[in-house]
């Protein structure tokens, strides 16, 4: 009898279930160390744009376009996003690239709870 290969979870290890316990959705602002961890701005154009502040090496990445760049992040890398304030935008980017097998998490709260937990920022 022939096996099938059963499709990686969406965080990328063996088991054939879509749920997986070891994938939360989100990391607290404190926990967040931007110098060890791949950082990915997902605020919308326009409040980008708007701000002069950004997570110290975040890339921008615009939410509209993920089918552009989504292709292109790493699937055994964790990745951490943020928009605004951790709501609909990162919520629905989470749930793209954690469907594309990216072991992604967004910021609870998002940049404004990451500075208010005395996360360094900088200058874009």
């Amino acid at each position: 009898m022939e096996t099938t290969p059963q499709p990686l979870k969406r965080c990328g290890c063996g088991s054939p279930s879509d749920a997986c316990p070891d994938l939360p959705r989100t990391i607290a602002p404190a926990d967040l160390d931007p110098a060890a961890t791949l950082v990915f701005d997902v605020r919308r154009e326009a409040d980008y744009a708007a701000s002069g502040e950004t997570i110290p090496g975040a890339m921008w990445k615009n939410p509209d376009k993920i089918d552009v760049w989504i292709g292109a992040l790493p699937r055994t890398l964790d990745v951490v996003i943020y928009c605004v304030r951790g709501g609909s935008v990162s919520n629905s980017v989470v749930d793209r690239l954690q469907a594309e097998g990216v072991k992604a998490r967004f910021i609870e709260g998002g940049l404004e709870a990451y500075k208010a937990a005395g996360g360094k920022v900088a200058s874009k």
